[in-house]
């Protein structure tokens, strides 16, 4: 019986290539976001290019009556799921915390952290009955530092860096195997939407320097998932050569700031 990997946010980015790399190594998938035709059209190649069998659903990981409706009662050949990776995330805006935009906080808080605590809670009781099974969460480097401009968003990814520890707490009676995976700067399509759309100024975010691609964190997910049943590997961080830390980037000679 084939493995099944369940991908939240797999419309683009990092999602995508997770459940491109997964679908390679003979994982059937689960894999949802909010832009069905992007779904429908990663499944049809998914499943034309691998013979995965994928089961797309299409919700806003915010809305916890959707989550609850989509995953709460999976087909009983869904429920038997060995690798949940919680995703979906954003940022949304970069400005100073007195100046900050109500709605970019709520749009972060709900989908940052809430959006990984309804999915979780109703993927857990699968992997409870089996006492088996792993999580990862996709935190940040903004969850292991604090940034200027990164206020709110760098709150949330603490967060999920933090409920990544109580979770592996408090499902290690269960053989569930947690980790956090955080990635520095990666070129997806993080900073459009930070920037609100300005596909420009989103370009720049990587000038002068060779930024992670969404492969390279697939290619972590995917290892983390594949160690032996004794083995777990709590936490990666990983980050483009050219990136020190949160804040400090080599671009073509010269050290400048760089936000994730």
């Amino acid at each position: 019986m084939k493995k099944i990997a369940l991908i939240t946010g797999a419309t683009a980015g990092i999602g995508e290539a997770t459940a491109q790399l997964f679908a390679e190594h003979g994982y059937n998938l689960i894999i949802t976001g909010r832009r069905s035709d992007r779904l429908d059209q990663l499944a049809k190649q998914l499943q034309a290019a691998h013979g995965t069998t994928v089961l797309s659903l299409t919700f806003d990981v915010r809305d916890s009556a959707a989550v609850e409706a989509n995953l709460g009662n999976l087909p009983a050949e869904w429920q038997t799921i060995d690798v949940l990776v919680n995703n979906a995330g954003l940022a949304s805006g970069i400005s100073s915390i007195e100046d900050g935009s109500l709605d970019d906080w709520e749009r972060m808080i709900d989908t940052n952290f809430k959006g990984l605590l309804y999915v979780s809670k109703a993927i857990i009781p699968y992997l409870k009955e089996r006492k088996r099974g792993h999580i990862v969460n996709i935190g940040s480097i903004a969850g292991k530092e604090t940034y200027r401009n990164g206020n709110v968003y760098c709150a949330t990814k603490h967060a999920v860096d933090s409920l990544t520890k109580a979770m592996r707490i408090d499902l290690l009676p269960y053989q569930i195997k947690v980790t956090g995976v955080c990635p520095g700067a990666v070129e997806t399509e993080f900073s459009i939407v930070r920037l609100h759309g300005d596909v420009e100024k989103a370009k720049s975010v990587y000038n002068g320097f060779e930024p992670l691609k969404a492969m390279d964190i697939a290619e972590v997910i995917y290892f983390t998932a594949s160690r032996p049943a004794h083995v777990n590997i709590n936490d990666v961080l990983v980050m483009p050569t050219a990136q020190a830390n949160s804040s400090t980037i080599f671009r073509h000679g010269a050290t400048e700031n760089k936000k994730r």
